[in-house]
């Protein structure tokens, strides 16, 4: 069964994956990722990102459900943090388990898709001029397209 964690402190990846996926004779691959808070314009103070607590957990155990259930995933981790962070901070990361490297790869990915466009969190850029809420991005509905 997935675990997911919706919060706003910091984590620490190495120990979010200390013994992820061990002890499973089952596994033969693990795939990881971490997105951060990225600067595009050199001017991003931090990242305010807000959610609805009753639905957001909720929401993103579905998508693992789903992963799991498809990809035949043997462990499956998702934290996603909110609150404001500033440049440089983790957001998120994604671990998966497996039997193949393929699946756990493809799950990491559809988990990493589902996250950036259909998790319900709402983000807003913090600049020195002012802030700006994120909108969806035409390139971020198309990479769901493929699942």
């Amino acid at each position: 069964m997935a675990r997911i964690s919706v919060q706003e402190a910091a984590f620490d990846l190495a120990a979010e994956l200390a013994g992820f996926g061990e002890g499973r004779a089952d596994v033969g691959a693990v795939v990881t990722f971490s997105g951060l808070v990225r600067d595009d314009g050199g001017d991003l103070a931090a990242l305010e990102i807000e959610h609805y607590p009753a639905m957001t957990a909720r929401a993103i155990e579905a998508m693992a459900d789903q992963a799991e259930a498809r990809w035949h995933l043997a462990d499956c981790r998702v934290i996603h943090r909110y609150g404001r962070l500033v440049v440089g901070a983790p957001i998120m990361m994604v671990a998966t388990a497996a039997r193949h490297r393929a699946e756990a790869f493809a799950a990491a990915e559809f988990l990493m898709d589902y996250l950036k466009s259909r998790a319900p969190f709402w983000k807003k850029e913090i600049r020195a001029d002012g802030s700006t809420w994120v909108a969806a991005k035409d390139s971020d509905e198309d990479a769901l397209k493929r699942w």
